[in-house]
């Protein structure tokens, strides 16, 4: 090979090099710093479409608290407790949302006798933290928050968990690879294997081939974040939740599909109960569906927790 073909055939690798390094770049960039929404935007939002009476929220008893992170961060909760009971939510928001977004759904629970605790996953709202990676990290955070109430209002406590979006996909993460720590979990349109949403988005938003673009975007994660695109997969660990879990998703939502609640459903071990929502897109099963959403979580309540947990019912 003489020197001049050894030179063009280097300069092509470089080329080639370069262009799956700006892939890598450019995608992983797009998930870590995912553009969110701003918190004066959500909190308005709330307010017009009436999910938010700011005086009926001011008015409760409630306190804001400080969790430190194990990724050296802060985390920033409301615990709400306007019952004495030893009755708990906690509800973790979807990405791009904060805690405000939370308040629609913990105003189901209080009506319900639950004290309730929302908070800002990392990255958004209040909370600290540089970069989202749709639950591989922020599970451990949610470990955080469960410890911490269960830290503060004793071990024995009835904890429920709602999660929306990639709350419910974190949520399921932290009870099927860390601990299944809550008495009952409630998934709001969650994913099933992040790996498996973003081959799907690739096709129908970008129109670009996941063969290609995904293995490159996952060897960029792996280095600028150390977790690995399919590290975040809740249907490979949901057999290891024993506790109930009450799916819900809405059947035109076309952003997570809701096969993905199915899948999740159908592989689920033990108690389990699926409500898919006949009106709304993602995230709206409850927005565009609120007397059959309320029926479902309270079936599901009556059916899976309650008659295990008689001395909470009072």
């Amino acid at each position: 090979m003489n020197l001049k073909r050894l030179l063009r055939l280097t300069r092509y690798f470089i080329s080639f090099i370069l262009f799956l390094s700006s892939i890598g770049i450019y995608f992983t960039n797009r998930l870590m710093y995912m553009r969110k929404k701003e918190d004066q935007f959500i909190l308005e939002r709330e307010k017009e479409a009436g999910r938010l009476d700011p005086i009926e929220y001011e008015s409760l008893p409630k306190k804001e608290v400080l969790v430190h992170s194990p990724f050296g961060y802060d985390l920033k909760m409301v615990i709400i407790e306007p019952y004495e009971t030893n009755r708990y939510i906690i509800i973790a928001h979807g990405v791009t949302e904060n805690k405000m977004n939370s308040i629609k759904y913990m105003n189901l629970f209080l009506k319900r006798g639950f004290n309730a605790v929302i908070y800002d996953h990392r990255r958004h709202g209040e909370s600290g933290g540089k970069t989202t990676s749709f639950g591989h990290y922020e599970k451990f955070d949610l470990k955080t928050i469960v410890d911490w109430l269960k830290e503060e209002k004793g071990a024995n406590i009835l904890l429920g968990i709602h999660g929306e979006s990639m709350g419910a996909a974190t949520m399921l993460l932290y009870a099927g690879m860390l601990e299944d720590g809550a008495d009952f979990y409630i998934a709001d349109c969650p994913f099933s294997d992040f790996k498996e949403l973003l081959a799907y988005q690739l096709k129908s938003e970008m129109k670009l081939p996941p063969k290609l673009i995904l293995p490159v975007a996952d060897l960029f994660l792996r280095m600028r974040q150390k977790y690995s695109i399919k590290n975040v997969s809740p249907i490979s660990f949901i057999e290891n939740i024993q506790k109930p879990i009450l799916f819900i998703h809405s059947k035109k939502d076309d952003f997570i599909l809701p096969s993905m609640s199915q899948d999740l459903y159908e592989r689920k071990i033990g108690p389990k109960k699926i409500y898919l929502a006949t009106n709304g897109v993602h995230a709206q099963s409850l927005n565009e569906n609120p007397n059959d959403y309320e029926k479902s979580i309270d079936e599901f309540l009556r059916e899976f927790v309650y008659p295990v947990h008689q001395e909470f019912t009072n």
